[in-house]
């Protein structure tokens, strides 16, 4: 009963149900299309869970407005009022059926495969933590950046204003704070605390706090003690200029991966959608969907430069793929999620994938998560990923031009192939030198 109209199961071939009071609840069946009462109920309720049969839905793809396509089921038999109306509905006519995208059987050789992350940490050796203010960027404090005043409001009562003084903290009080919530947050993982670590935490908290803060006039360095959002903003710039990816500080990050769920695929791709659609040669999944109400044409323009680019060897668009980039904004946990994966062909002797993680129109959209969200994926995920080193090699690259998507994906793919003899595959050569106008 429970596979009725399910696809490879014993209810496949069942069109029919002839029921005695047995689908009240409980029995879930998207398929149900008629519903005929050929007895009296002896309850409202008992009529409407019997209804209830034919609500389930079938396609949860949006339309255009990013709303569902209503579905409908006919009811015939007792009569009763299920939703009173004194008005007659319209007769709709479906729509025609969604897009189903879903992984291709025998297309297994284009598959990409990719490690899901929860976060990162790193790998502390004997040699002590170093900060260099050159991989710090400018931090400001001032009217843009941090209020000068917090107002909280209860349900009831009158509102109270915070009026402590942020001039009346000292920089190594601020440094301590920073160290204590950098130490929280990026080097305790579980039962793993390194309360060693605290001392030269607040040293490079006060070096940073000298060497790369800017306080406007008016402002002090106390409000990273009333602003929580710009602290937290502020331990995360600390950790980046630490972890920063130069020298020999790369071999520090490791990826956390899923303990549950470490890897997906595109061979895990199925569902049904409305969006516009490109059909695909160079992928596993049948089909690139395209974002937007009529499609997104940097979307398009990439997907045909990976078919016909030579140095590709299977590309797919990240919908409904489950690859995401875990980072944080202003204190808190978030998902990006990234356009494009590019697996690249491979070097002659050598047995690893590269791949790269590709932005679409990256500049077009709000500089302050974009940035975060590049910066993560540049310099978090894919180098902690690339330090693991079951995964192949991973690169990053955003396209924030429509008009140099063809030399952009070139560039990208150059620098991922940088420490590979490319000079013994002429496709690859001679694609970075056509695409650069040469």
């Amino acid at each position: 009963m429970n596979t009725v109209g399910k696809r490879g199961k014993l209810g496949e071939g069942v069109r029919c149900v002839v029921s005695v009071a047995m689908l009240t609840e409980g029995w879930d069946a998207n398929t149900v299309t008629h519903i005929l009462g050929i007895r009296a109920f002896r309850s409202q309720l008992l009529c409407e869970r019997v209804v209830g049969r034919g609500l389930r839905r079938r396609s949860y793809a949006v339309n255009d407005d990013g709303m569902f396509e209503p579905e409908y089921s006919n009811v015939y038999g007792i009569p009763f009022a299920f939703i009173p109306s004194d008005k007659v509905p319209a007769e709709v006519l479906p729509r025609p059926p969604a897009q189903e995208v879903a992984a291709v059987e025998g297309r297994e050789e284009l598959r990409i495969t990719f490690p899901k992350l929860d976060g990162y940490r790193v790998e502390l050796p004997d040699e002590v933590l170093i900060f260099d203010p050159a991989d710090a960027e400018t931090f400001e404090i001032g009217p843009s950046t941090v209020p000068r005043w917090v107002e909280v409001i209860g349900v009831v009562g009158e509102s109270e204003r915070d009026t402590v003084d942020p001039s009346t903290y000292r920089t190594q009080q601020v440094a301590f704070a920073l160290a204590a919530r950098l130490l929280d947050t990026r080097f305790s993982t579980g039962d793993d605390v390194r309360p060693w670590l605290f001392p030269r935490l607040v040293k490079i908290a006060r070096q940073w706090i000298e060497s790369s803060v800017r306080v406007a006039d008016g402002f002090s360095i106390g409000y990273l003690m009333t602003a929580t959002e710009r602290q937290a903003e502020a331990v995360e710039a600390i950790y980046h200029a630490i972890t920063v990816q130069a020298g020999n500080r790369r071999e520090r990050l490791r990826p956390m991966l899923r303990r549950f769920d470490p890897v997906g695929s595109t061979a895990d791709v199925g569902f049904v959608t409305r969006k516009a659609v490109e059909s695909t040669t160079k992928s596993e999944v049948s089909h690139v969907t395209l974002d937007g109400v009529r499609g997104n044409t940097w979307e398009q323009i990439l997907a045909l430069q990976c078919e016909l680019n030579p140095a590709v060897a299977a590309y797919v668009k990240n919908d409904h793929l489950g690859f995401t980039v875990p980072y944080i904004h202003q204190g808190r946990t978030h998902s990006y999620v990234p356009d494009f994966l590019v697996r690249l062909k491979r070097v002659d002797g050598e047995d690893f994938d590269r791949t790269l993680v590709i932005e679409v129109s990256g500049g077009q959209k709000s500089p302050g998560p974009t940035k975060v969200k590049a910066q993560t994926a540049r310099d978090s995920w894919c180098v902690a990923v690339n330090n693991h080193g079951g995964f192949g090699r991973w690169g990053y690259i955003e396209i924030t031009s429509m008009n140099r998507v063809k030399e952009a994906l070139a560039d990208a793919i150059t620098s991922l192939y940088a420490d590979a003899p490319i000079a013994g595959d002429p496709d690859l050569l001679d694609y970075a030198e056509v695409a650069r106008g040469a």
